[in-house]
């Protein structure tokens, strides 16, 4: 190809680059003769580059840049290499289409045969860059009656169709290849045409070239695609999958495409309506056709419906090119129906909560008061996972493994709540003057039991914890980030070590936006793995649905626009997409934005136990006697407190962690460790739960509880 190929009456445009002395002269001659424009384009172009949130990485720089001289304009204009140009460009085709798509579909060779509904499918090719070289082939000039279909304009008219078409791609992209057929197909250039392709859409008037396309398309295994634009009409023929298959669906018999050349419009229209399907054209373009050489030149058509024939075409190379399903048929595309359809949306249902219900005076008494402080305890996702009798002068706590979750590896956090409940019974005992000895066993995996014997015994301390326990709760507010006294940090220090673990905690702020990015890294697998995020929406709890287990939206805290992301974020096949992106992150934020207004974050150790310990559920039962005692007196120096559980929280194996998610089973490893480092956790110690706290406003509701047994059943 030499430069005269690129003519003011050619299709081309002419990359130039300034490095080749050839390409240099050129450009000065241009300047020279000062008949050429020229536009520079390329600063304003890497300032919006540089704007884009996570762009691609680019092989190439400045020297990759081009004045692209466009003959029929006489304008040169500079621009970026096309690596950059084909990625800002094609930005905001992200995630619909996802990057190593975009390539696979710019593989793809595309031939387009007429140029009128062909001329909005070639271009709409283009603009979605789901393609990598375009031939466009048709023998005619664009005429004024075109005009209400064809974006064209009427400095276009007698040129040839291709070549408008291929103009105006290339003032999109003059990086893409575009082959023009100027005198569109015959016998002597159609298997050139077809050679190679990916893909051919037919959409020319020529009965016998329509024939001879797909009679081509067939030897070269090549699928066809067809928009006829009345109600929308797409054909697929899948020559590739199906080398045998008859042209047209089979509709025109055995008529060949030698059949139908010289044919009158009248000889036909018999053809076209096998084609078409005259059952189901529109009464419209049905009439009108009666009309053709009386008072229509041709059929009629209508620039919308061509547009729409566009994105259709383009919908299903993508299908295509992607591998995806589309087998040979037909559908249709209708808007005229779809308008008929049209409908008012569903009303918006205004969920109405129910009254919250008055605390009471002051808690019952006896065992019943025991049964009551046990069930305040505190639990993931207040699953509130045991189940409490009394008799014979004992209350019993045991273990529900059927109010367990993923999350709750190895039963551990059922343990810890179980704990809780435990040290709940044995303050109300103390302070009902009814305490006794009490203990903790399990015998296997899923089995844990505490025992509060019934004695009449007290305890002051217990006594004292005894209404803390029962106003304990969980404090979602966002915090000051106000610091914690040291004495205070202190304080909660000593308690845990008397209850026979430990606390650790940061308090420094680098350090605290550390704790968060780990913690909403969490979140996010939490969301992207199928179980937990299924599991965890289970947990919540709307209008209409039983408050009494679960967690309560209202207790979420969360505004308005927060409730519509929650809905959004709870739909299993939008995180199914952010998963197949390797996205989410924004998942993570609400996590991430709490820790940011806390004012530490802490968690409660307890000595580990050795792995193969049968006994590893008491010690974790005994974690959660350490966290209830270090939470009543977080709230009592004033702090709001709210449990964070990470999903490696209970993992000590990493094949725990691999059962629970296994395509991010090394990430939540990873997390583990560098958040187990930054609290300064040993590994002789077990993480019992992570704390978030803050001084925030305090809260008016709160986690409801499933009833306690009756009192009166029990002597």
């Amino acid at each position: 190809m030499t430069h005269s190929d690129f003519t003011e009456g050619g299709h081309r445009p002419l990359p130039l680059d300034e490095r080749n002395p050839e390409d240099a002269a050129r450009i000065r001659r241009f300047r020279a003769e000062g008949r050429v424009e020229f536009i520079d384009k390329r600063d304003l172009l890497r300032t919006e580059f540089a704007s884009l949130v996570a762009p691609p990485e680019l092989s190439e720089g400045p020297e990759a840049d081009r004045w692209v001289y466009y003959p029929w304009r006489r304008a040169v204009v500079a621009l970026p290499g096309p690596q950059l140009l084909r990625a800002l460009r094609l930005d905001r085709n992200r995630n619909i289409l996802t990057g190593p798509e975009q390539e696979l579909l710019a593989g793809q060779v595309i031939g387009v045969v007429g140029q009128s509904v062909g001329h909005a499918v070639a271009h709409t090719l283009a603009l979605e860059g789901i393609c990598g070289r375009l031939r466009l082939a048709d023998f005619d000039g664009m005429e004024l009656t075109n005009l209400n279909r064809v974006p064209g304009t009427l400095f276009d008219l007698g040129v040839n169709k291709a070549v408008v078409a291929a103009r105006r791609i290339a003032e999109l992209d003059p990086y893409l290849p575009v082959e023009v057929f100027e005198k569109g197909l015959d016998d002597e250039n159609i298997d050139t045409f077809l050679e190679g392709l990916s893909i051919v859409v037919e959409e020319c008037d020529s009965l016998d070239i329509k024939l001879a396309v797909r009679e081509g398309a067939r030897r070269h295994r090549v699928p066809l695609l067809m928009q006829s634009n009345d109600r929308g009409l797409l054909d697929v023929e899948r020559f590739d999958l199906e080398p045998g298959r008859e042209p047209f669906h089979g509709l025109l018999g055995d008529t060949r495409a030698a059949d139908l050349r010289g044919l009158s419009t009248r000889d036909k229209a018999p053809h076209v309506i096998r084609i078409l399907d005259g059952r189901n054209l529109s009464d419209k373009l049905a009439a009108s056709m009666v009309e053709i050489g009386q008072t229509l030149n041709s059929w009629p058509q209508l620039g919308g419906d061509v547009q729409l024939g566009g994105a259709a075409v383009a919908a299903a190379v993508r299908r295509i090119g992607l591998g995806q399903k589309l087998p040979s048929g037909r559908t249709r595309i209708d808007m005229e129906r779809c308008l008929d359809d049209i409908a008012e949306p569903p009303p918006a249902v205004e969920s109405t909560w129910p009254e919250q219900r008055p605390e009471e005076s002051a808690p019952p008494a006896g065992i019943t008061a025991v049964l009551h402080a046990a069930q305040c305890a505190p639990s993931g996702g207040n699953a509130q996972p045991w189940t409490l009798r009394a008799d014979s002068g004992r209350m019993t706590i045991s273990l529900a493994p059927e109010r367990s979750s993923s999350m709750d590896i190895g039963y551990r956090g059922s343990a810890l709540a179980v704990g809780a409940a435990l040290y709940n019974a044995r303050a109300a005992a103390a302070a009902e003057g009814l305490l006794g000895e009490s203990e903790l066993h399990s015998d296997g995996p899923a089995r844990l039991t505490g025992v509060l014997r019934l004695g009449g015994g007290s305890d002051p301390g217990l006594v004292r914890d005894y209404p803390a326990l029962l106003a304990r709760h969980t404090n979602r507010s966002d915090g000051t980030g106000a610091p914690v006294p040291a004495a205070v940090l202190q304080a909660l220090a000593t308690t845990a070590t008397a209850a026979g673990g430990r606390l650790r905690w940061v308090a420094d702020r680098s350090e605290m936006d550390s704790a968060g990015e780990l913690l909403a890294e969490s979140d996010r697998v939490r969301y992207l793995t199928p179980r937990l995020h299924e599991e965890m929406f289970a947990e919540l709890r709307g209008p209409g649905e039983d408050l009494r287990s679960g967690l309560d939206l209202r207790t979420l805290g969360l505004p308005p626009d927060e409730l519509v992301k929650l809905e959004i974020a709870g739909r299993a096949d939008v995180v199914a997409q952010l998963r197949a992106w390797s996205g989410g992150t924004a998942l993570g934020d609400a996590t991430r934005d709490k820790i940011r207004s806390s004012s530490a974050v802490a968690v409660v150790t307890y000595p580990a136990p050795a792995p193969d310990d049968l006994a590893e559920l008491v010690t974790y039962a005994k974690a959660g006697e350490t966290l209830q005692r270090v939470w009543i007196e977080a709230e009592r120096q004033g702090l709001a407190v709210q449990p964070v559980s990470p999903v490696f929280l209970f993992a000590r194996r990493f094949d725990e962690l691999f059962a629970v998610s296994p395509e991010f089973a090394d990430t939540l490893a990873s997390l583990q460790g560098r958040f187990l480092d930054l609290l300064g956790v040993p590994q002789s110690e077990l993480m019992g739960l992570v704390l978030r706290l803050s001084y925030a406003a305090d809260v008016k509701l709160r986690s409801r509880r499933l009833p306690v047994p009756q009192a009166d059943l029990f002597s």
